[in-house]
């Protein structure tokens, strides 16, 4: 029988996409920490030594944003002069004007309607123990072990990729794993042979034990398959705000609206819409009534409530998807402004979430499972 894949891929914080995420994200941060009631939309585009700040900021916090892009590129860990793109030397050009005021008609605090039209999913699955699709959790574990060993390594550099295909059975349950890819930046004095056998070693054992594989049974794996990646990061590739929205999200085995995260306040419902059917469809798993749920939430702009709600639990559910619906829309406020209070989203929280994904993280309150209970209640479970 011809093998049944999945595979999802993840990057490195020192990734170009992900490089102006952070950017996006620290500039949201800083904003938020003097005036939780800020209205940003901010997009960074990265090249080589070369940084653009663009979007719409409306807030009283006073930010100096060129010093919070460079220490958000250090901290990330550019700063050597020789890879095309540090912290120290990077021209950096800001523009950045105030929210259109007639979107801020629509989503002020008196109409509190959505900051846009748009639709967002949000899954959940007992794949793994965040609940998360194996092959995202697995590309995502990757990706966080392979940037520990870029800040241990004094060999390798932030830029990184990696790749995981997942075999599953007929009824959907994960047989194993059948091929593994990790690419990463490197100094030109280390050698290949030796920086696959650490990858190896190092980064794909370890990450594969931790979810009860043995990395001796994968089938495939390809380390830095091309040979040298010495030019990388955004000397390598411009890099793009929102660029990355599957890996910020499921890896592709859920749906997305297509909506960006990063650089973005909690009115805009992308994001806060996004993290709110995520939290829904998490509860929902927790609570035991599926063992896989997708749900949808769409918006209209200017709008407070949703204009629709769908709950999919792909035939694995134990009561029906419109009773699920309906334990929903009995319990939870889903105006933007019922989200931003349920999920304390008006905090300095965001910067983290381009760095180490947005979903499948313990601590974040998206995350958090305190509906189970109540939804196990009404289900009569």
């Amino acid at each position: 029988m011809e093998k049944r894949l999945f595979t999802s891929e993840c990057v490195t914080n020192g990734h170009p996409d992900k490089v102006a995420d952070a950017i996006s994200d620290a500039i949201l941060d800083a904003c938020l920490r003097q005036d939780p009631l800020s209205r940003v939309a901010c997009e960074t585009m990265v090249t080589t030594n070369f940084c653009l700040i663009c979007g719409e900021i409306t807030t009283s916090a006073q930010v100096d944003y060129a010093a919070v892009t460079r220490q958000t590129i250090r901290n990330i860990g550019y700063t050597h002069p020789g890879d095309g793109f540090d912290a120290d030397s990077v021209e950096i050009q800001c523009r950045i004007h105030t929210q259109s005021v007639d979107i801020a008609l629509g989503t002020n605090d008196q109409v509190g309607g959505a900051g846009d039209q748009g639709m967002m999913f949000g899954g959940a699955c007992t794949q793994t123990p965040e609940r998360m699709p194996m092959p995202a959790a697995l590309s995502r574990a990757l990706c966080s072990r392979l940037t520990a060993c870029i800040r241990e390594n004094p060999q390798l550099r932030p830029d990184g990729k990696t790749q995981v295909s997942v075999e599953y059975d007929p009824a959907g349950n994960v047989v194993g794993v059948d091929a593994v890819v990790v690419s990463v930046m490197h100094t030109a004095d280390f050698a290949m042979d030796a920086l696959r056998g650490y990858i190896r070693q190092a980064v794909i054992a370890p990450v594969l034990a931790d979810y009860g594989f043995d990395v001796e049974k994968v089938a495939h794996i390809y380390i830095n398959p091309t040979g040298n990646f010495v030019i990388g990061g955004p000397n390598g590739d411009t890099g793009l705000t929102g660029r990355k929205i599957i890996v910020d999200t499921y890896g592709g085995f859920f749906s997305h609206g297509g909506g960006a995260f990063s650089g973005k306040d909690p009115t805009k419902v992308d994001r806060s819409g996004a993290y709110m059917a995520r939290y829904l469809a998490n509860n929902l798993v927790a609570a035991g009534l599926a063992r896989q749920v997708q749900v949808q939430l769409a918006y209209a702009i200017g709008v407070a409530e949703p204009v629709s709600l769908r709950v999919d639990s792909f035939g694995t559910g134990i009561v029906s998807e419109e009773c699920m619906a309906d334990m929903i829309r009995r319990t939870v406020d889903l105006t933007p402004g019922g989200i931003i209070r349920r999920l304390d989203l008006r905090r300095p929280i965001y910067a983290d979430t381009a760095a180490r994904g947005h979903f499948g993280v313990a601590g974040r309150p998206w995350e958090e499972t305190d509906l189970a209970p109540v939804f196990r209640q009404m289900a009569g479970v």
